[in-house]
């Protein structure tokens, strides 16, 4: 077993150019941990703020490698483990650290990779699938025959997110300020897309005849909670998982009074390793089979080298990706 590993190091807070390739000490697992051998790791907006030098790793991960996903195989278990063994092929999320050749986690807290993907392309699931799972379905109670709304339809969240609202039996609609995102939504299923521009709330209510949506999952932010509080059915939800636009915005009491309806905002990196582990297991047991069906499936917008983590975060700095961007680490 190797004692170093390559992984993606934040220099310093900065731009996509301080990420750089070095050799660090590679994490050994402890009890009912396993070790395991990255073949992709998930690029998410979260590590570019971290790059900047904001949204900081929790506690007990490295704070300057990024990464919140991983996929690969088990090539070593801690004391205690009986859910896997080595070769197995997992996927989960992490604290951080996820831009290395080798991960540690708890067993609990990873996935089997579905039989007949291959197991670099199920990087592209964890981090983006738990997130709109938890949120809309979880949290959020989507019911069969309701309105789903996801602001940024085009990212790696949203189109999880959409995937999840058609296998609810939801009305999908998605907003994005690019109409090719729009149209490849479209072609995954989206019922309607809205062009995110100062207009996108007037055409939300047109398409739902006036009445609004059930449940908004805004992915962002502030911008768009003035529209969000006008486009809301009766009873309606509104769970915000991004910030991207901004985080400062003002909320019309009134209004959520005569609607009956609520915000609520949500993070998966910080919570505890218990709530993670429970988030996995629901998602393995609730929705993890629709990529085996294909009622699901991963939205890989491209896979890079990982010595090409600067020119990812630049992608996605730019918005220029639909779906989810994968670093690759070669045996």
């Amino acid at each position: 077993m190797s004692d170093t590993m390559r992984a993606v190091v934040i220099r310093e807070p900065g731009g996509p150019e301080v990420l750089e390739i070095r050799e660090v000490p590679a994490p050994r697992p402890g009890a009912r941990e396993i070790r395991v051998k990255v073949a992709a790791s998930g690029v998410n907006r979260a590590d570019l703020l971290q790059r900047r030098g904001g949204h900081p790793a929790p506690t007990g991960w490295p704070r300057d490698i990024p990464g919140m996903e991983f996929s690969g195989l088990v090539e070593e278990v801690g004391v205690g483990v009986t859910r896997w063994r080595p070769g197995d092929a997992v996927m989960g999320i992490l604290g951080g650290g996820g831009y290395a050749e080798y991960v540690v986690t708890h067993e609990d807290a990873a996935m089997a990779v579905p039989p007949g993907m291959a197991v670099d392309v199920a990087g592209a699931i964890p981090e983006v699938f738990l997130t709109a799972f938890d949120a809309v379905v979880l949290q959020e109670r989507l019911q069969v025959g309701e309105t789903l709304l996801i602001h940024a339809v085009g990212s790696g969240v949203g189109t999880a997110a959409l995937q999840i609202g058609r296998v609810v039996g939801t009305t999908v609609l998605g907003t994005s300020r690019s109409a090719d995102k729009l149209r490849r939504a479209e072609e995954m299923g989206l019922h309607h897309g809205i062009p995110g521009g100062d207009a996108w709330p007037d055409a939300v209510l047109e398409v739902t005849h006036g009445r609004g949506v059930d449940v908004i999952l805004d992915l962002v932010g502030g911008p768009y909670l003035e529209g969000n509080q006008r486009v809301l059915a009766q009873g309606g939800r509104i769970i915000v998982v991004g910030v991207t636009g901004g985080a400062v915005a003002q909320v019309d009491l009134r209004a959520l009074m005569t609607r009956r309806a609520s915000i609520r905002g949500t993070v998966l990196r910080v919570r505890p390793l218990e709530e993670k582990i429970a988030l996995t297991r629901a998602f393995a047991e609730g929705a993890l089979g629709g990529f085996t069906t294909g009622a699901l499936h991963a939205v890989v917008d491209r896979m890079l080298p990982a010595e090409a983590a600067p020119e990812a975060h630049g992608m996605l700095e730019r918005n220029g990706t639909f779906g989810k961007v994968l670093l690759l680490w070669q045996a």
